[in-house]
């Protein structure tokens, strides 16, 4: 790393260790592809009619979306205004006044004898009118205005890709609570027919109790199983409508019910997902190409800061009209009034400000470099825990998918060992729990399947086209 050797150097060429990227991800899920998911419009990649509705409604109404392009059009108008500050400054300027000079001083006793126009002398109170053009053009001879103009520039474009990162983000972030929905509704409809069934198992146990086939004891561990399910239920009922309120924020409105299939949450992933190379994040990850012209900004900034040390040369220029009275206003040439001329002014008692705002600069460039490698190493990061993601869930989905056909196996075996008397309620009552809890889990498992597929798609750089 260059270490910073004073202001008085003024050293504008700073760097930082650099990490190298790794030429290809450590996963194995499609990662010689040379074009990603990236590149898929969202339409295309989300298919569902009811999310693609609420993504619509998302990016058209969403209130951090809205501010994101305040933002840009905050950035456009700094860099209008840096582009003015590079011409010259012209005024329109209109005005009178009325000066009077103490008699015992040498312009009023020359104004005492002095005739303004024949037979007239310099009245005591003296009008003076002007109606003119003043101009002041700073000469950008060390690039300062140019440097302040690429900065505004370069900031306008960052402006504009972080707001489509927000987006990319907005996009995700609607997808993946609506996989949350349809889970929880899954979920709540398997809790429902478990409660069906625990029900009818509960007056099976108590008309055997009646003819003395089973005691209190099992009526209650079957009533205690139900009531539990049931708080499950309102549980997973209270989840829903707290996702369904999340989503409704992310659009920018007020709580209404989301429109739905659950139907849709079992059906077949994408078998692979092309990721491309982790070159292609540097082109793809808009929070990096965000970074990258935070950079050149600072960058800018800085050669700004240092010009500032340098003399600059203002020409200042007017012309118009000038005359005490108003009838001699337009009379040309005569009352033509112009002046020209330039200034060199050089920083000389302000320079301890100067050099607190280099420093400033020189801090802000390195933040902005030490903040892309981060951004950079963040994206290769959420890339490659996808990856893994992508390829492993598929196996636990079949070892679950397994599990839960023994589990549902070993519910009917038990039921009919019960009913001969070879089980005991116990042993019932805990295969029915088992198989209802792995098929909540195998829920989970397909949920984690959907957002990984959302995830990556994020984290390669996609939703915001």
């Amino acid at each position: 790393m260059m270490g910073l050797t004073g202001c008085s150097s003024l050293n504008t060429a700073l760097s930082i260790p650099e990490k190298t990227l790794p030429d290809t991800f450590t996963q194995t899920v499609d990662k010689q592809e040379a074009i990603t998911v990236a590149s898929v419009n969202w339409r295309e990649y989300f298919t569902d009619n009811n999310l693609q509705n609420l993504l619509d409604e998302a990016v058209k109404n969403n209130s951090d979306l809205q501010m994101a392009l305040q933002r840009i059009e905050i950035s456009r108008s700094s860099v209008k205004l840096a582009n003015g500050a590079l011409l010259p400054q012209v005024s329109l300027n209109v005005g009178g006044s009325v000066r009077r000079f103490g008699l015992y001083t040498m312009d009023g006793a020359g104004n005492s004898t002095t005739q303004i126009t024949p037979g007239q002398t310099i009245p005591t109170n003296l009008p003076d009118m002007y109606l003119g053009m003043q101009s002041s053009w700073e000469i950008d001879i060390w690039e300062k205005l140019r440097h302040q103009r690429e900065s505004a520039i370069s900031t306008y474009l960052a402006s504009v890709e972080g707001t489509n990162f927000v987006i990319s983000t907005l996009v995700a972030d609607v997808a993946s609570y609506y996989t949350e929905l349809l889970a929880l509704d899954n979920e709540l409809a398997l809790v429902q027919q478990t409660i069906t069934k625990q029900q009818e198992a509960l007056e099976v146990i108590q008309l055997q109790k009646e003819v003395g086939r089973a005691n209190e004891l099992a009526v209650e561990q079957f009533h205690a199983q139900l009531l539990n399910t049931k708080i499950s239920e309102k549980n997973i009922q209270q989840q829903v409508i707290e996702v369904e309120n999340k989503i409704n924020f992310l659009l920018g409105r007020y709580p209404q019910p989301i429109k739905r299939n659950k139907d849709i949450f079992a059906r077949e992933l994408p078998a692979q997902i092309a990721s491309g190379f982790p070159s292609q994040l540097l082109a793809n990850r808009l929070d990096i190409r965000e970074a990258e012209f935070m950079i050149q900004a600072t960058q800018f900034d800085l050669q700004a800061a240092k010009a500032a040390f340098y003399p600059n040369f203002t020409i200042t220029a007017s012309l118009g009209f000038q005359a005490f009275n108003p009838e001699f206003l337009f009379s040309s040439p005569a009352s033509i009034a112009y002046s020209v001329f330039g200034t060199l002014v050089a920083p000389i008692i302000n320079m301890n400000a100067l050099k607190a705002q280099f420093n400033t600069a020189q801090a802000n460039q390195l933040t902005a470099m030490y903040h892309y490698q981060k951004t950079v190493l963040n994206a290769y990061v959420e890339v490659a825990n996808q990856l893994v993601a992508i390829e492993n869930l598929p196996q636990v989905n079949l070892l679950k998918t397994q599990q839960n056909a023994l589990l549902k196996k070993s519910v009917e075996t038990s039921g009919e060992l019960y009913r001969t008397a070879r089980a005991t309620y116990l042993e019932l009552l805990l295969a029915q729990q088992n198989a209802l809890q792995s098929n909540i889990e195998l829920i989970g498992v397909i949920k984690q399947q959907r957002l990984s597929a959302i995830n990556i798609y994020k984290a390669l750089g996609g939703g915001w086209k």
